[in-house]
Formats: structure tokens, C-alpha cells, sequence
């Protein structure tokens, strides 16, 4: 170990009797030195090393000075063992044990030609983690009389973990112009065989056109929405032939806008509509389903010939061969499975109202949070108090209502790395896009992971910003005081 010599403690030997009086000056000894100094934490314990150089101490025959290393923190203090340098009389008195002097250790000073060494293992406490080690050095004379103490500062313990500290960087959304939104939902029209024409009171669609109804009425009663159109797609199941049910898809689909366009006497621009003849998508997604695995005999056969590419462009045939080879489960899908796959899908589209202030989209955010703008919501966020509850909710919501928004996620995994959420955060980050700011927020990641060299790596290639450059900084400063746990507080005393 390298030695390192600090000047040391040392007192006064007086020439004659301290006498009564514990206040006799001192003059100066010569020095003693403290070398090998070493701490360092050990699991549940507290390691503390050093080596004192007393060879140039001297006492008088009737002195000693007891030194006690301490470890102190405020009003927390653990005291270490003591020992003594002593003057002749004082050195053959602890030799003899007497009842004045039972410090554990004893040196004569004058003869103390090898550094005096301390190996000291004591329970770790937390107070310790910024605590100082200081040597108590208490003068004592004959009749056991105690003279001045002092107290010397020898090391500042720095134990507190060195971890990295990001800088954010939000970035703030671009406005929408326009704020376009849509409604979508689904209806289950029912309509008698092979016919296209509306019974409002045939079986559910009093139930099924009344949510369509609803929609439009929602958005059309909204003060802070503008209504704007609605588009009607229909689809059919895929038994019959393809020309009967494109027939069936195209004609029931014109019939519904038909009769919304009529309610509420909309033009004809109003509505839009378009088709599928038979819904291939949807029965395939239900083949693909756990309920399809516990209630066919043979999905996977089905899907074989759903997804086959020699069917492409020949419905009728793919139709034909689940029929024939699966008959028993054909018979589930036409009862159970194809009425769900004649439906109307409806997308009803509007505007929303601009909102300026944080009081305002506060309110919103209550009751239609799907109506704000990502900017709408950064504005909210810059008013909360940054790591609170609400805050970290706001950037969460964003990137909720704008799950694939690379701003969105490069600030939602900002705070969620801010709060110490790193799995979150690195799930957000992953999907924020390739900006400087998403390399940035990544680098600051991998530092916090203590990743040091992928953060540098990023951090090279990135501007250099003055939160690129302190944090360069600060990864190197850790770097470079990684295993330190102490700082000498004194070169001479």
C-alpha cells in the first residue's frame, strides 16, 4: 500500500508536575505522522486501518497522552480502542498494570521505532455512511490528572452510493392544426335471408341501431365538438357464394346509410360507405382464439385452408373445403361463429375545440381525455409539480392515448426514468424513435444502469449540449473515484 504521512498529533511533555491545575499549557511536540490509511465497508462491517509514526515523540517521565480514534456523526459516536504514549514512569505503570492506567495498550516514547499499526472491524451503522474518523487525544499527568484534550479531524467517510443523476429532457409535441377524431364501433344489423332491406324492429336492431344512433348523438351534442361525417363498412359471412354475398354486404351497407342519412336528414357527402363481401379476417382471427382451441375438433386444419394461398381469389372453394373435411365443425361455425361476421362497422368523425390552459384540460382530462392533443397534455404536465403522482399519470395517459407517438414515448420513459421505473422506461424508450433526444434519454438510461461504456458510446456521437457535456462529465467522475470511501481532511495538525 502506498504510505501516505500526514503530519500528526502530538502534545506538550511538560518538565514538571501538572499540579493542580488541568489548565497548563502546552508546547509543541514533535509530530507524528499517519500513514497506510485505510476504510472501507465490508458487508455488515466497517474496516479502518492506519499506521502512526510515533518515533519523534517524547514525553516527560510523568506523562502520557491516551489517544481514542472515533467515528462521529453529529450526536452519533462510536468510540475505538485506546492506547497511550507514554514517558518512563507512566510506560513501566501501565507495565504493572496499575489501577491508573488500564488503557489496553501502551507505548514508550522515546523507543517507538515501528509505525504504531491500528486494524479496527467495527458493525456497520448507518449513520456511518458520512461520518468522520477523528482522534481524541487526552494529556494526562501524575495523580492520574487529566490535562487539555483535543480533537482531531483525520478522514471524511464517504460511503454514500455513487450513482449517476440524469438531467431530463422532455420534448415538447408539435400542435395539431386541426384536432380530427373518430369515433369507431361495431353494429349486428340483422336483416332476413338473402335480403338487403331494414326492419328497425326485426329481431335486435332496435338495441343495435340505437348505439349507432347514440354515437352520432354524442358528438352532434357535444358543445366542444364539430361533426363532421360518418363511414359505414359492411361485411357478410362467408357461406353461399361470393356474388350473393358481395350482394348482400354492398346492398345492406348502402341500406343502413340510407337510413341514418334519412334520420337525421344529412347530405348525401355526409356518409360513406364500403364493403366486404366475405369476412375471412374475422373468422380467422376466431380459429386463432382459445375458445376456437376448446371447441373445434381440428383448428388447426381449418386454418390451414383459411390461410392457404391456392385459395387466394376462390372464396368459394376455401368455403367449400372446410365444408367437406371438417363437416362436424362446419356446422359450429355456421350456427355459432358466421352471424357474428355479418356486421356494420361504423367510424363517426369530428373536430375538437382547442384547449389553452392547464385548469382547463385538467377538467377535460376528467371526462374525455381522448379529445386532447399530446400538446394539450405536455401543457398540463408543465404545470404539475415534476415526480408527482399526477404528473407521471399525465405523460402516462400521452403515451395511452398515442401508444406508437415517438414523443409520447420519449417522454413517458423520461419520468418513468426519472421515478426510478427503469423497466418501464426502457419499454417507452424503445419505441421513441430515433431523435437525438430518444439517443440522449437512452444513454442517460444505460448510465443510471451504470452501463457506463454504452452511455458513452451514445453520448460521443450526440451534439454536445451542456447536458451531454456534465453528463460525460459526471461518468467520469465516478470512474475515476470508484472504490474511494474516504478523503484526508488534514495534511498537518
Amino acid at each position: 500500500m502506498k504510505t501516505v504521512i500526514i503530519s500528526a498529533i502530538s502534545f506538550l511533555t511538560l518538565g514538571c508536575a501538572l499540579g493542580a491545575s488541568a489548565q497548563s499549557k502546552a508546547k509543541p511536540d514533535p509530530k507524528m505522522g499517519v500513514s497506510d490509511f485505510d476504510l472501507k465497508r465490508n458487508g455488515d462491517r466497517l474496516d479502518i486501518d492506519m499506521a502512526l509514526d510515533a518515533s519523534k515523540l517524547r514525553m516527560s517521565t510523568n506523562r502520557e497522552v491516551v489517544y481514542t480514534p472515533m467515528i462521529v456523526n453529529g450526536t452519533d459516536t462510536l468510540r475505538l480502542s485506546s492506547f497511550a504514549v507514554a514517558g518512563k514512569n507512566r510506560y513501566y505503570s501501565h507495565l504493572r498494570g496499575d489501577n491508573n492506567t488500564k488503557d489496553p495498550r501502551a507505548f514508550r516514547a522515546g523507543e517507538i521505532a515501528e509505525p504504531i499499526t491500528l486494524d479496527y472491524q467495527v458493525p456497520y451503522q448507518a449513520w456511518m455512511e458520512s461520518a468522520r474518523v477523528e482522534m481524541e487525544a487526552r494529556e494526562r499527568g501524575c495523580c492520574n490528572k487529566f490535562g487539555p484534550t483535543l480533537y482531531v479531524p483525520i478522514a471524511q467517510i464517504d460511503l454514500v452510493p455513487k450513482n449517476f443523476v440524469a438531467e431530463p429532457i422532455y420534448v415538447t409535441p408539435q400542435a395539431e392544426a386541426v384536432k380530427e377524431r373518430q369515433i369507431n364501433a361495431r353494429a349486428y344489423i340483422d336483416f332476413p335471408v338473402n335480403k338487403i332491406e331494414i326492419y328497425p324492429d326485426y329481431r335486435r336492431n332496435p338495441q343495435e341501431l340505437k348505439k349507432i344512433l347514440a354515437t352520432i348523438d354524442s358528438v352532434r351534442s357535444d358543445e366542444n365538438l364539430t361533426f363532421k361525417s360518418i363511414h359505414i363498412k359492411g361485411y357478410a359471412s362467408p357461406e353461399g357464394s361470393y356474388t350473393n354475398n358481395e350482394r348482400l354486404a354492398k346492398g345492406r351497407t348502402q341500406t343502413l346509410a340510407d337510413y341514418v342519412r334519412n334520420l337525421y336528414k344529412f347530405k348525401r357527402d355526409v356518409i360513406t360507405t364500403s364493403y366486404t363481401p366475405e369476412d375471412w379476417a374475422g373468422l380467422e382471427e376466431y380459429v386463432k382464439s382459445e375458445a376456437a382451441q376448446r371447441t373445434l375438433t381440428n383448428p388447426a386444419g381449418i386454418l390451414a385452408i383459411i390461410t392457404d394461398p391456392a385459395y387466394r381469389g376462390k372464396d368459394d372453394a376455401r368455403e367449400a373445403a372446410i365444408k367437406t373435411k371438417f363437416p362436424k365443425d362446419y356446422q359450429y361455425l355456421l350456427a355459432e361463429v358466421y352471424p357474428g361476421l355479418r356486421h356494420s362497422d361504423y367510424a363517426v368523425n369530428f373536430t375538437v375545440r382547442s384547449y389553452q390552459t392547464p385548469e382547463e384540460i385538467s377538467q377535460i382530462i376528467k371526462t374525455a381525455p381522448q379529445n386532447l392533443s399530446l400538446s394539450e397534455l405536455f401543457v398540463l404536465a408543465k404545470s404539475l409539480q415534476p415526480g408527482s403522482k399526477e404528473y407521471n399519470e399525465t405523460f402516462d395517459l400521452a403515451v395511452k392515448l398515442y401508444p406508437n407517438d415517438p414523443v409520447a414515448n420519449l417522454n413517458a420513459g423520461t419520468a418513468a426514468m426519472m421515478r426510478g421505473d427503469l423497466e418501464v422506461a426502457k419499454n417507452y424508450l424503445s419505441k421513441a424513435g430515433d431523435s437525438t433526444e430518444a439517443d440522449y434519454a437512452r444513454a442517460t438510461l444505460a448510465a443510471i444502469e451504470r452501463d457506463f461504456t454504452k452511455a458513452q458510446d451514445i453520448y460521443k456521437r450526440l451534439p454536445q449540449t451542456p447536458q451531454v457535456q456534465q453528463a460525460e462529465k459526471q461518468i467520469q467522475t465516478i470512474q475515476e473515484n470508484a472504490g474511494k470511501h474516504f478523503k484526508l481532511l488534514n495534511t498537518e495538525i
